[in-house]
């Protein structure tokens, strides 16, 4: 990754899972961001300014917050990471494919720094790895269906 996770944030959350459809297809559905409230539950907005590309910003709300993110890795295929800031917080968010029988194996991590993942750890850890493992779980829902 161009930036790896910040293995030192106060909150950092690790996830995989076997999604039984190609890289192509799990890659088009992590990577078109503007389809992303079609079938992640927390995102009610997504805006992509440009391709999804290095360099490209978009714009997100999950959890009645709004982000701001900057994707620093699409490495087609492979690999695809972001940097994101709202208030009082910043985060590094990495996505990785391995084709593996069929399907395609997904790892992802994410750090969160800043003042409020500081100051409230626990919550800010619990939240973080729920919300892992169910991006994890709609991204391989969504990729499924798409076949």
């Amino acid at each position: 990754m161009k930036i790896p996770v910040n293995e030192q944030a106060p909150v950092r959350a690790r996830g995989s899972i076997l999604v039984h459809a190609p890289v192509e297809t799990v890659w088009k559905v992590l990577t078109d961001i503007d389809a992303w409230p079609g079938w992640q539950q927390a995102v009610t907005a997504a805006k992509l300014e440009g391709p999804a590309e290095e360099g490209s910003v978009f714009r997100w709300k999950a959890g009645g917050l709004r982000f701001t993110s900057r994707i620093h890795t699409a490495e087609a295929m492979t690999r695809f990471g972001w940097t994101g800031r709202t208030i009082g917080a910043s985060a590094i968010h990495n996505w990785r494919f391995e084709p593996r029988d069929g399907g395609t194996v997904v790892l992802v991590e994410e750090s969160l720094q800043g003042f409020f993942p500081t100051l409230f750890r626990p919550t800010f850890q619990r939240q973080l790895e729920a919300g892992i493992r169910t991006s994890l779980a709609e991204l391989k829902q969504a990729a499924e269906q798409r076949g």
